[in-house]
């Protein structure tokens, strides 16, 4: 993003609320609730009531009661809190600390502090523990998740537009930016900049399969970008910047080729490369709804009719 490197100076300082906890209203919480919630406090290791907690049903949040995590994917870590090696989709949202030393987690739609995630530690066969303060949680064993949602993984460039545009679309419940395909853990937004990742700029879109398929976000992401750019795009170059769908299955495969090979029929020589969806990795806060947040319009994402 050579063009506009000043503005990640007051990006980076801008330290409002998540995009939806205005609007959002909040339970009653006990002085303990609040340290922890609202002060991103810890509370003891071995106390929390849903530690050891067995049951079926849903863990919502506290603050806002928001379905975060499945009892199914609920474990025993041994680290004193509860342990989930997943979460509802679009349900949590990745926070890096400013010192890059951990990840913190916060409830996608108030922002209220869970806990934070860890990877690599080989626990279970997905190698992710969310690590959660009970107080940060409610039970339900009647609550029934979200089931009609679905996860699209595209990279076209600067994150910051094919967010923007991807966004707007009716169905798309979220668009985070991050970086998946390389090899780096955690990897930080200097780092994927360096190109020795591996890793791309991308977005992972959270979106009701219901009200818009996966083969309408793939066209648009076609039409908002070049595809026929080879690690580049606009000024921004890299391998970085390359144009990829990473598919979650064989569907979103089977989709996402049969579009490249309609918009080669056209005369497009599509560069877009196909790759097995990976670990997605949140980029930084000040990254996301950037150009919402600066009022900006994408400088190189424009949208351009091609099915």
């Amino acid at each position: 993003m050579i063009m506009v490197v000043w503005f990640l100076t007051a990006a980076s300082a801008c330290t409002a609320p998540t995009q939806k906890e205005d609007s959002v209203s909040f339970n009653d919480l006990s002085p303990e609730e609040q340290r922890v919630i609202e002060n991103k406090g810890t509370e003891m290791p071995f106390t929390g009531k849903y530690y050891l907690n067995k049951d079926t049903g849903v863990y919502l949040c506290r603050r806002c009661d928001a379905p975060l995590f499945r009892s199914e994917d609920k474990f025993e870590s041994g680290t004193g809190w509860p342990s989930f090696d997943d979460a509802i989709a679009g349900a949590v949202r990745e926070v890096p600390d400013a010192d890059g030393s951990r990840t913190e987690i916060v409830c996608s739609n108030c922002g209220a502090h869970l806990g934070h995630v860890f990877f690599g530690e080989s626990m279970t066969e997905k190698n992710v523990r969310h690590c959660v303060n009970s107080v940060s949680l409610d039970f339900s064993p009647r609550a029934t998740p979200p089931s009609s949602e679905e996860k699209a993984v595209f990279a076209g460039g600067c994150f910051w537009g094919v967010e923007h545009r991807l966004a707007a679309l009716k169905g798309v419940r979220s668009v985070t930016s991050g970086y998946t395909g390389g090899t780096l853990l955690n990897p930080s937004y200097r780092e994927v900049c360096s190109g020795t990742t591996g890793h791309a700029e991308a977005v992972e879109v959270v979106f009701n399969p219901d009200e818009v398929s996966y083969e309408t976000l793939a066209k648009m992401f076609f039409e908002i970008h070049d595809p026929t750019e080879l690690n580049r795009q606009g000024p921004d170059r890299g391998t970085q910047y390359r144009s990829a769908v990473f598919y979650h299955n064989e569907e979103q495969r089977a989709v996402a080729m049969k579009l490249i090979e309609e918009l080669k029929a056209k005369g497009y020589p599509v560069v877009t490369t196909l790759e097995k969806a990976d670990r997605f990795w949140p980029a930084e806060e000040y990254h996301q709804d950037y150009y919402e947040k600066t009022g900006h319009e994408p400088y190189c994402h424009i949208y351009q009719k091609r099915f």
